[in-house]
């Protein structure tokens, strides 16, 4: 049994559905664990940081992008225990590739 169930999920349907050419999930949640809101939650998996790189956000502004992350966790975030906080960063390989460009100039 994983000890990380929310974020394997997330995994796979964004692995399935976008395809990415990088994904990085960060679990932040004891980070936040303090937080008011955060009181009488036991799951150590509520807040979440993503970078996801793919195809599929060609020709799609950052709200269009991140309402189809969001689509693909809908589940995870209306859960009772789920996930409280997913901070995207979406990009298409090209932003990628240029930013890495510019970072190295």
């Amino acid at each position: 049994m994983s000890t990380t169930p929310i974020e394997d999920a997330m995994r796979t349907k964004i692995t399935s559905s976008l395809s990415p050419t990088l994904l990085e999930i960060h679990n932040d949640s004891a980070n936040h664990a303090h937080h008011a809101a955060m009181a009488g939650s036991v799951s150590k998996e509520t807040h979440f940081r993503l970078v996801i790189t793919s195809d599929a956000f060609k020709s799609k502004m950052q709200p269009a992008r991140h309402r189809m992350v969001y689509a693909l966790l809908k589940e995870e975030l209306q859960r009772e225990g789920g996930v409280h906080a997913l901070q995207l960063k979406t990009q298409t390989p090209e932003e990628e590739a240029r930013k890495r460009e510019k970072e190295g100039a």
